[in-house]
């Protein structure tokens, strides 16, 4: 366990990368711990929604995770990294030391990312895969304005825009994987007293444009190399 103060980190680029243990091997743990004063919203399995988070990790886990219980796993993990209170989890099976950072403007983005398994959202019907490679695109993002929860919302659509954008570039054919997810953070609600929440995080405003280009540089350079004929 590293003692909180190393692990606290401002910068998405200041991400520690950790390890835990799984099926008897050691897999990468990625931890950005931020501190109080910041609200997320994400799609994660653990601590999703929208409200006060102090930490984000990435945990890889083995191709092929059937395990029942990811919030309970997340959570030990975070709590074997010595983070405490709430936080968001994300899971992937693909490499999370070849995570890929991005700034633009102040906005910053970190994407792991596997296309193993990818598709468009709208298909006929619904398909299955016997035995997936990795696939999964977990975006995570820090903004150093507030937003209210409508433009955190919006942040969340520009993010995902900026992907599909970076795959569609890459010739990858799809809109994502069935498993991705991203998460965004931005400085809590400021007092009366304070600057305003941002309330449009679309990709024409100034901080939406920022965390488009954020999004899209890190998207494109995390899957250029896992595209396979």
């Amino acid at each position: 366990m590293l003692p909180r103060t190393l692990l606290a980190s401002p910068s998405l680029a200041d991400a520690a990368l950790l390890t835990h243990t799984e099926q008897g091997r050691t897999w990468p743990l990625l931890v950005w711990a931020p501190g109080p004063g910041v609200r997320m919203v994400s799609s994660a399995v653990l601590g999703g929604g929208i409200g006060e988070r102090a930490w984000v990790l990435n945990a890889q886990v083995p191709p092929g995770y059937d395990r029942l219980d990811p919030v309970a796993h997340l959570r030990a993990l975070a709590s074997g990294a010595g983070l405490e209170g709430p936080g968001v989890g994300l899971m992937t099976a693909a490499s999370v030391e070849n995570r890929r950072h991005a700034s633009d403007g102040g906005a910053e983005a970190v994407v792991t990312a596997g296309i193993g398994v990818r598709g468009w959202a709208a298909v006929p019907e619904a398909g299955g895969v016997a035995a997936p490679r990795p696939g999964t695109i977990n975006i995570i993002v820090s903004l150093p304005v507030p937003l209210t929860d409508a433009a955190l919302v919006n942040a969340v659509a520009t993010a995902t825009e900026a992907k599909v954008q970076a795959l569609v570039e890459l010739g990858a054919d799809a809109s994502g994987t069935p498993t991705d997810a991203v998460c965004v953070a931005a400085p809590s609600t400021p007092s009366p007293a304070g600057p305003s929440a941002e309330s449009f995080a679309g990709p024409r405003s100034l901080w939406g444009a920022r965390l488009a280009r954020a999004v899209h540089r890190a998207t494109y350079e995390a899957c250029a190399g896992l595209l396979r004929a």
